[in-house]
C-alpha cells in the first residue's frame, strides 16, 4: 500500500486535480490520498488558507463576511465546473464555511484554526466527489475518524491511540481521500499541526497502516542540494537519509516538513519526494541509509529569522545549574531555542525571532540579571543559520576549516559554530544580509569543485 500527500499548488486547480487522479489510477497500490487546501494556480495568485485566515479576521473584527464567504465559494466553484462537477458540493462547502463561521469566538486562535482547516476539509470532500464520478471509488474520511491530537498548550503532535485508529483505513476498498493539516483533541477541539502540517498528515497515515512507501508529491522534480533560487542550476539529491533530510529541513528546505519525517522513520518507510507535473521523474527517495558518494556534503541549506541572547559572567563555567537555569527563564516564557553554544564565561541562546516580543525581550533581560547576576545580557537580532549536512562528513577532515575559508572569502563574519555529536551537520551563525552569498559561496566549494561519482 501507497499512501500519497498532495500539496497545495498539485491541487490549486480542477486541471491539477485531474493530473492528481490520474497518477493515483497508474498505480492500484495508491490506496490513501492525503490533500492540502488549493495552493496558487499562478505567482500572483492567492492561496485559498490566506483567503480564509483574511475571513477568520474578518469576522472577528465584525466585518462583512458574506464577501469573504463568497470569495472562497468562487475558488472552489473554479475548481468543481473545470471537474464538470455539479452545485451539490458547492452548497455543502458554503454551509461549511457559514457554520464555521458562526462557531464561538471566545478563543480567537481556535476559531482561526477551524476556518484555516476548512481549506483542506472541503477540498478533501470535492476531490473525493471528483474521483467518484469518474469511476474511481473514492471515500472522504474525517480526522474525527481517528486522528486524535494532543490537548492545548502543547505543540500539536498525534497520540498513540490515533495510529491505532488509522491502522483500520489499510482495510478500506475505496480510493481515501483524507484533509492534511488538523486533527482533533479527544474533547473535539479542532488543533491544527504547524507549518506544512499536510505533510505530517500524509506521514501519520503512512506510519499507521504500514504503508511500503510514502509519496509526497509536489511541484519540483526533486531535492537539490542547495535554493534553486539563490544557486544557478544546484545538483539535484537522488537519495538522502532521514537524518540528513531532517538537518536540511530544519534550516529552509521547504520542499518537506522538517516534523513530518518522525512517524515515518519509527516504521522506517522510504518516502519518495515526485512532481505532479513529472510524475515519471524519479524525484528523490528518504531511506533509513544510503549509498556513499565521493561528495561529503550532500546538501546546504540557510534559513533567516533568528535572534541571539548573549549572556556573560565571570566564572560561568564554575557555577553549578547556571545553564539550567537560563533555560528554565526561556521555558517560562514559552520559547523553545536552537542551540546554545558557550565558552568559559558567556553563553549564547539562539531561538526564532518569532517568538519573541519586546515585553518578552525586557523580562528576560531582567531575569537573567537579577536571577542570575550576569555581567551583560542582552538580545540580537537579524541572524540566518547555515547548515551543512552530509552523511559522510564524519569521514572527511578538514570539512570546518574549508567551510570557514569559502565563509571568510564572501567578506562575511561568523558569528556562531554548532557542530552536532553524530557530526552529520555542521552550523554557522551569520548575519542574515549575508545569507545569500555565504551559500553560493559554500555550494561552490563543495559541489562545484567536485564531479559526481
Amino acid at each position: 500500500m501507497i499512501v500519497c500527500k498532495f500539496g497545495g499548488t498539485s491541487v490549486a486547480s480542477a486541471e491539477q486535480i485531474k493530473k492528481v487522479a490520474n497518477i493515483v489510477k497508474s498505480n492500484p497500490e495508491r490506496k490513501i490520498v492525503a490533500v492540502s487546501a488549493p495552493g496558487k494556480r499562478s505567482s500572483d495568485d492567492i492561496k485559498v488558507t490566506d483567503l480564509l485566515i483574511d475571513l477568520a479576521e474578518t469576522a472577528l473584527a465584525g466585518g462583512d463576511v458574506e464577501s469573504k464567504i463568497n470569495g472562497v465559494v468562487n475558488r472552489y466553484r473554479d475548481i468543481t465546473d473545470g471537474l464538470g462537477l455539479d452545485n451539490t458540493m458547492m452548497n455543502v462547502i458554503a454551509a461549511d464555511l457559514s457554520e464555521r463561521v458562526q462557531a464561538d469566538r471566545s478563543n480567537k486562535d481556535l476559531f482561526i484554526d477551524s476556518i484555516k482547516a476548512s481549506g483542506e476539509d472541503n477540498n478533501a470532500k470535492l476531490i473525493a466527489s471528483y474521483f467518484n464520478s469518474i469511476g474511481m471509488p473514492a471515500k472522504y474520511v474525517s480526522p474525527k475518524e481517528g486522528l486524535v491530537l494532543n490537548d492545548l498548550p502543547e505543540r500539536t503532535y498525534a497520540l498513540p491511540e490515533a495510529y491505532v485508529n488509522l491502522s483500520k483505513l489499510k482495510d478500506t476498498k475505496e480510493i481515501i481521500i483524507f484533509p492534511g493539516f488538523f486533527g482533533y483533541t479527544k474533547e473535539g477541539i479542532l488543533r491544527t499541526f504547524d507549518r506544512g502540517g499536510s505533510d505530517i498528515t500524509g506521514s501519520i497515515l503512512a506510519s499507521a497502516v504500514g504503508a511500503t512507501l510514502y509519496e509526497n508529491f509536489t511541484d519540483v522534480d526533486c531535492v537539490f542540494a542547495a535554493n534553486p533560487k539563490v544557486v544557478n542550476d544546484p545538483v539535484d539529491i537522488k537519495e538522502i537519509t532521514y537524518r540528513e533530510m531532517r538537518e536540511l529541513s530544519y534550516a529552509g528546505f521547504s520542499v518537506f516538513h522538517d516534523e513530518a519525517l518522525m512517524p515515518v522513520y519509527k516504521q522506517g518507510i522510504p518516502v519518495n519526494i515526485k512532481n505532479t507535473n513529472n510524475p515519471s521523474a524519479p524525484g528523490t527517495r528518504i531511506l533509513p541509509t544510503r549509498i556513499q558518494t565521493n561528495r561529503p556534503v550532500t546538501g546546504i541549506s540557510a534559513d533567516g529569522g533568528f535572534s541571539i541572547l548573549y549572556v556573560s559572567k565571570y566564572l560561568m563555567n564554575r557555577e553549578v545549574g547556571f545553564g539550567r537555569k537560563l533555560l528554565q527563564i526561556i521555558e517560562e516564557e514559552n520559547i523553545s531555542y536552537e542551540h546554545t553554544p558557550s565558552g568559559l564565561d558567556d553563553i549564547s541562546v539562539i531561538m526564532r525571532s518569532n517568538q519573541l516580543t519586546p515585553e518578552k525581550e525586557e523580562r528576560i533581560v531582567a531575569r537573567v540579571k537579577t536571577e542570575l547576576c550576569a555581567d551583560d545580557v542582552h538580545f540580537s537580532h537579524n541572524f540566518s543559520m547555515i547548515v551543512i549536512v552530509g552523511e559522510g562528513m564524519r569521514h572527511n577532515t578538514g570539512l570546518a576549516a574549508r567551510a570557514a575559508t569559502a565563509i571568510s572569502n564572501t567578506g562575511a563574519n561568523i558569528e556562531m559554530i554548532n557542530q552536532g555529536s553524530s557530526e552529520v551537520s555542521l552550523v554557522f551563525g551569520v548575519r542574515s544580509e549575508f545569507e545569500d552569498r555565504i551559500l553560493k559561496g559554500l555550494y561552490e566549494e563543495f559541489f562545484a569543485k567536485i564531479p559526481i561519482s
